[in-house]
């Protein structure tokens, strides 16, 4: 076997609009093709050996073990590589269900699809899954534990803390989207202006005065005294003079921990002696050197969270620890803890493994134990000084058990420091009586706290302290999101993208839009390029400026990674005609229609589908889609798709009497004449008035004025500054200049109408293949060409992907002479030489077409000449002639 390729997918897709994240590998069986698992001695055996829980997988016959036994009467390899590689995420601790193989049209090849958490722990899978298959095949010993570690310290390295994937778990469940910025917790919920970012359980609505107040224990405890809430007595220190000075101030028994500390690192608590207390400061200021010196207090050690200044969970913690036997030693009871299946790695359980390190050995000792003490029966040795949860401690949930007065406190504390999120440590007998009865003091206040200890702790109930998080960010009537259409097609994308922005626009909003040539923000050129595939819309949703997104999403984005958002409000479908055929799979104008479709299944169900009625492929999208709203546009006011859909009382757009009129059940609304639209060429140009006719309904189903769509299509003219690249017409002064990207036969026959209605004495047309096309799709582009123009200059400086120059020509100069045997045509390979050519010989009266594939940056070359009106001097080109015999 052997694996073509590897693909990630991030968002809606082919295979699936709601599983967003997916692995595609593309896999040869090579001659597995012709060994189905039936036919390899004892495959199902070892399969069952290695990997006995994919007894489990139920597989076509809908019940456990039935995936077994489709290996056993026979199936495909990639079909079993897909559930390896389900399963063995699965025993990683990354549960997964969906996955779909299919065969593609090349003989042994197939699409091997399956979920992932953890993008890289997905690519791995794939991999391991197609080397545990190769070793069962051939009989060979697998060790799926080394893949099981490695998969997990992938995941452990990738995937979100216990804190931020607890509330990005909550925004997707209300329907939030969210975007990760960077490998670490920094997340962004929601669109464009509407965003909220956060990291770890830091918000937008942090104050970083706040924080550091927290950061600042000796600050924090100066502040809470003030406001009489009780601290325990304490002071810094800086060196051996001044904690002897500390100690004599505060007595025995005493705290030492470092100022700038966390998770308890550096802490030594329940000091006795100045030896001890020497020790600790050593400890201490490898973390910090300042350190802080403070009055023991006895009691237990609690943790409440506020947030949003609403008391929202308390938890008891614990230290680790270990209960003795009177059989095992303290290290035996250690590693016998350790196998709870509740302790894990880092943060990936609800506890976390127990370490032994200075802070266990030195509480071992002071209790006069080492690790190979053996604890009698039933007693409780304490391994760690602090109860951190990160150390090995446990959580008993105590929420419903703090005394009003208590919460009362606490909110007042997080209100005096200004923390949204605001951990309170407490050491207190309990919090069911107010500290002042109990002697409880405050011990410190964090900024970004933990959640784990609430959301999973050891004992008690779970608390969703995420809820109230995205309730703080998004409050009733504050919405996350921002307004996206979308559009796809083979011919008309740009433009109808361009055009419905600037509807938009015009009616005071900011607009973010993605083309074929760049990102925008409003009215800026933000990156260059073909910017219509998923990074494109994220970098148009991330733009905080960002209050309406218009996305161009063309196919090879959504192959490649799917869609760049979650959900749109509208989806416009220009049309779907032959190009890209033959690529990635896609043969068939159905198969182009299917991966067209995830745009409009992507739809939100109160929002539109806005379908061309004149394409039969579009038809059928709208006749399968259930779960929005659908409407069409046509040139033809009598489309029969039109009428049944409008007696339906539906909405459509259609050219009635010369005007682009807006049909809502039997009521029709004129919204302009199409010749009053510029980019329609008094009305000549059929392809942009169905154009004109997508974005108008876009923007009529948004809710947008009859009056400001109007002014709106008549104030957009084809230029290099509204639509660049696209029916650019310039005039010289015996001459004029057409500039367009069509880039298929379906966009050269939307211009022969123009070019032969024009008035233009001559033709000349200059053009290119594209080498990722078929031969036939190349082929096409020249026959066509051939019956627009009197003369062709072929400049094919680019663009060859994976084609020879030669053989580009070849094809288009086939397709010339099917058409027309005696064409003159010229071979001119280079932009300069072409645009000296075509300009000097350039006639009264003549139309010169540009495909903008033919000639780099055509449009603007164009337009520096006009702007000129330079003087061109002809300058003989050595170029290929060619006249048929």
């Amino acid at each position: 076997m052997k694996i073509l390729n590897i693909q990630v997918l991030r968002g809606p897709n082919i295979w699936s609009v709601k599983k967003t994240k997916l692995i595609q590998m593309r896999l040869d069986l090579e001659d597995l093709e012709y060994r189905p698992s039936n036919e390899i001695p004892g495959f199902k055996q070892r399969l069952e050996q290695l990997i006995p829980s994919l007894y489990t997988h139920f597989c076509s016959p809908g019940h456990e073990g039935g995936f077994f036994e489709r290996v056993e009467e026979g199936t495909w390899m990639g079909h079993i590589i897909e559930h390896i590689a389900l399963e063995i995420q699965t025993l990683a601790g990354m549960d997964r269900g969906f996955g779909r193989t299919r065969m593609t049209k090349t003989t042994g090849v197939y699409n091997v699809v399956f979920e992932y958490i953890e993008e890289n722990v997905g690519i791995y899978a794939a991999k391991a899954a197609v080397q545990i298959a190769e070793a069962l095949i051939e009989g060979k010993d697998y060790d799926l534990n080394t893949d099981l570690i490695k998969m997990r310290k992938l995941r452990d390295k990738e995937r979100f803390g216990p804190s931020t994937g607890a509330i990005v778990d909550e925004a997707v469940s209300r329907g939030i989207p969210y975007i990760r910025m960077n490998n670490s917790s920094l997340v962004q919920l929601g669109y464009g202006k509407n965003q909220m970012r956060f990291m770890a359980t830091l918000t937008d609505k942090t104050s970083s005065i706040a924080v550091d107040i927290a950061g600042d224990k000796e600050e924090t405890k100066r502040i809470l005294k003030e406001q009489a809430i009780p601290v325990p007595e304490g002071t810094t220190v800086t060196d051996e003079q001044e904690l002897r000075e500390a100690i004599s101030e505060i007595g025995f028994p005493l705290v030492i921990k470092p100022l700038d500390g966390n998770h308890g690192n550096g802490a030594t608590i329940n000091i006795k002696t100045p030896e001890e207390a020497l020790e600790a400061l050593k400890h201490a200021q490898q973390f910090s050197e300042r350190v802080i010196v403070e009055r023991f207090i006895k009691g237990h050690d609690f943790r409440v969270l506020v947030i949003n200044n609403k008391m929202v969970a308390a938890a008891l913690r614990t230290p680790a620890h270990i209960t003795g036997d009177g059989e095992h030693t303290i290290q035996q009871l250690i590693d016998i803890e350790n196998k709870d299946p509740r302790r894990g790695y880092g943060h990936e359980n609800v506890l976390t493994l127990i370490s032994v390190d200075r802070d266990t050995e030195d509480m071992l000792r002071k209790s006069g134990y080492s690790l190979d003490t053996v604890p009698t029966a039933n007693e409780v040795v304490y391994l760690k000084s602090t109860a951190n949860l990160s150390t090995g401690g446990t959580s008993l949930d105590v929420t419903d058990m703090v005394h009003p007065h208590n919460v009362f406190v606490c909110e007042r504390i997080a209100k005096v420091v200004g923390l949204d999120i605001c951990g309170i440590d407490i050491m207190s007998e309990n919090l069911y009586q107010p500290l002042n009865e109990t002697g409880g003091v405050v011990l410190e206040v964090n900024a970004a706290p933990g959640f784990r200890m609430h959301l999973a702790p050891s004992e008690g109930l779970p608390r969703n302290v995420a809820a109230p998080v995205l309730d703080m960010l998004f409050p009733p009537g504050k919405s996350a999101i921002i307004p996206i259409i979308a559009i796809t097609g083979t011919n008309g994308k740009t433009t109808t993208t361009r055009l419905i922005a600037h509807i938009i626009k015009n009616n005071g909003y900011r607009v973010g839009y993605t083309t074929s040539d760049g990102i925008y923000i409003q009215n800026t050129l933000m990156v260059k390029g073909d910017t219509t595939g998923p990074a494109s819309a994220e970098f148009v949703l991330k733009d905080p400026t960002v209050e309406f997104a218009v996305l161009e999403s063309a196919r090879g984005g959504i192959l490649r990674s799917g869609l760049g958002f979650s959900r749109s409000d509208i989806a416009v479908i220009t049309n779907i005609q032959e190009d890209h055929l033959g690529i990635s799979d896609i043969h068939t104008l159905e198969d182009l229609a299917r991966v067209k479709q995830v745009l409009v299944e992507s739809v939100k169900p109160d929002g539109w589908a806005v379908l061309n009625a004149d394409n039969s492929y579009c038809v059928q999208i709208g006749e399968e889609t259930q779960h929005c709203n659908v409407a069409y546009f046509s040139m033809e006011d009598n489309n029969h798709v039109i009428e049944k859909h409008c007696k339906s009382g539906g909405v459509a757009a259609i050219c009635d009497d010369g005007f682009l009129t807006i049909r809502k059940g039997d009521w029709k609304i004129r919204i302009a004449k199409i010749s009053h639209i510029p980019i329609t060429f008094n009305g000549t140009v059929a392809f942009m008035a169905q154009n004109a006719m997508a974005a108008c309904l876009a923007a009529f189903l948004w809710g947008f004025k009859i009056e400001d769509i109007r002014t709106s299509l008549e104030t957009f003219v084809p230029s290099t500054a509204h639509t660049p690249g696209r029916m650019n017409l310039f005039e010289f002064k015996d001459f004029k200049v057409l500039v367009d990207y069509a880039h298929n036969a379906d966009g050269l026959k939307g211009l022969k109408g123009f070019i032969t209605h024009s008035d233009a004495t001559f033709h000349t047309g200059v053009i290119s293949g594209t080498g990722d096309r078929r031969d036939e799709d190349i082929k096409d582009v020249g026959r066509i060409a051939a019956s627009m123009f009197n003369e062709i200059v072929i400049c094919q400086e680019s663009y060859l992907r994976d084609r020879s120059y030669e053989e580009i020509i070849r094809l288009l100069e086939e397709g010339i002479r099917e058409v027309a045997p005696l064409m003159e045509y010229k071979i001119i390979p280079k932009s300069e030489e072409a645009w000296n050519y075509i300009i000097n010989k350039a006639k009264p009266g003549e139309l010169i077409t540009i495909i903008s594939d033919s000639i780099k940056d055509s449009y603007e070359t164009v337009k520096k000449y006009q702007d000129e009106q330079m003087s061109f001097t002809y300058t003989p080109v050595e170029s290929n002639q060619h006249m048929s015999d």
